[in-house]
């Protein structure tokens, strides 16, 4: 991963800002037509929840993406917070692995 300073974005403020806003939907309009409940929507547009592969998979057929866009941000999000976050991670000790002849 690039070293960044910022933070991505998370896939529920691209969802807002590139998606609702300019084209006028609601949470409840969108929430429909994904065929999922407002509040599973409000969770990710609020950035509580993460993009699962089955949403996706609807977010991609909503909006004429992929499904690895969304997997692909929310998993540039998830890494980001992890690399910055807690940093128990860097304990962990390297495996020297044995060339096998």
């Amino acid at each position: 991963m690039k070293n960044r300073k910022r933070p991505p974005a998370h896939p529920g403020a691209l969802i807002k800002r590139q998606y609702i806003e300019p084209l006028g939907l609601t949470i409840t309009g969108l929430s429909e037509a994904l065929n999922i409940s407002r509040k599973t929507l409000s969770k990710i547009i609020n950035e509580r929840a993460s993009i699962t592969t089955d949403m996706a998979l609807r977010l991609s057929r909503a909006f004429s993406t992929t499904p690895e866009l969304w997997l692909n941000l929310q998993n540039n999000y998830d890494l980001w917070h992890s690399i910055h976050g807690v940093c128990s991670w860097k304990s962990v000790k390297k495996i020297q692995l044995q060339p096998t002849i």
